[in-house]
């Protein structure tokens, strides 16, 4: 099993919902990003996936939350737009374009500081 990593970033704002804390206020993150996929084989050059076409596809993804208040989001209408939230989000939507019999969308991590992140996968 082979797995390909790419990082990306977006910077928006965001509040929480019916949350019991600081975060209720509107405020902001510069999120970092990693998007893991997993192949089993292969093609003939010895590639899963190209890094280019794979960073064009995350970034496109990644990139509609970039400098946006992430509460007016269609994806966060019912939800609240936590780390966790993005994460399946993405995940969600990055599978949708790039999940073929050999490869998968394994992971997505999001970071909302240097410190706090979490990662999802199925």
């Amino acid at each position: 099993m082979y797995e390909i990593i790419v990082k990306h970033h977006f910077s928006s704002a965001h509040k929480l919902i019916d949350y019991d804390g600081e975060c209720k206020n509107l405020h902001g993150h510069n999120w970092k990003v990693k998007v893991f996929a997993r192949a089993e084989e292969l093609n003939s050059i010895g590639i899963s996936l190209d890094f280019k076409e794979f960073k064009r596809i995350a970034k496109a993804e990644i990139d509609k939350y970039d400098h946006v208040y992430l509460n007016e989001q269609p994806s966060f209408h019912n939800i609240n737009p936590t780390a966790e939230n993005i994460a399946r989000i993405l995940f969600e939507e990055l599978s949708e374009k790039i999940n073929n019999s050999n490869l998968k969308i394994h992971a997505i991590e999001v970071w909302e500081s240097e410190k706090n992140g979490m990662r999802y996968f199925k």
